[in-house]
């Protein structure tokens, strides 16, 4: 018996498909969609009736420009508005109704986190320091420009650093509060001290207290803040 080593190698071999109905094989070359019952393709009369551009761009004109602007504006105000409302109850909450004893005069203007810019006192517009300044304004008999009080003469954007401002210019601060004074928090906020109860409680009012650009009034231990006097 003679053995031969067996050779290995790789053919090429036609393609095959099975034929609907068929009894064998076919080479593909012979293969037919329509016998093979292929799916047909609908091809959608807006498709075949869209307009075709060689430009490769469109024109935008100067008045689709504005009304594009309005829009996206309008559409920052409803979202803020949705937003406040979600943010829990009461007029506060509320972005077309004005609180009860909220006499800051920009409390409908768009605050920072939605494209708002500054107050005429130089702060972000419903921020804690915007409205407290402009407290400290009215108390000097001041509630139009030219402004006794503002940014460049006050304390900075950061309510964290109004104790040391009031510190370097001298101004006096104490633990005991009095009316017109500012509330001082070391967590980044400030309020103003609206009275003070029998029992050494403080009322204070405030704006963005809760990171809702809206006015707040509540209730606080004398010791909760530091109290920043009136400047001179």
């Amino acid at each position: 018996m003679i053995v031969i080593p067996a050779i290995f190698g790789t053919v090429a071999l036609p393609a095959y498909a099975l034929m609907p109905g068929g009894t064998g094989h076919e080479a593909s070359g012979t293969f037919s969609l329509s016998v093979a019952q292929a799916q047909d393709v609908d091809v959608s009369a807006l498709a075949t009736g869209a307009p075709l551009s060689a430009d490769g761009y469109a024109v935008t004109t100067k008045a689709e420009i504005e009304e594009a602007r309005l829009e996206a504006e309008a559409a920052e105000r409803a979202s803020w508005a949705a937003e406040l409302a979600s943010r829990g109850s009461g007029s506060y909450a509320v972005y077309t109704v004005r609180a009860e004893g909220d006499d800051y005069p920009w409390w409908n203007e768009l605050p920072d986190d939605y494209g708002g810019g500054l107050s005429p006192l130089r702060y972000y517009y419903r921020e804690c320091v915007d409205f407290v300044a402009w407290r400290l304004n009215r108390d000097a008999g001041v509630t139009s420009a030219p402004w006794k009080w503002d940014w460049s003469n006050l304390a900075s954007g950061s309510a964290y650093a109004w104790a040391d401002a009031w510190a370097s210019k001298g101004w006096p601060t104490s633990s005991t509060p009095v009316v017109g004074a500012v509330a001082w928090f070391p967590y980044n906020h400030v309020a103003y001290v609206q009275s003070i109860n029998a029992d050494g409680s403080v009322n204070i009012e405030e704006y963005n207290q809760n990171s809702d650009h809206s006015y707040h009034q509540r209730t606080i231990a004398a010791g909760d803040a530091l109290y920043l006097y009136p400047p001179g």
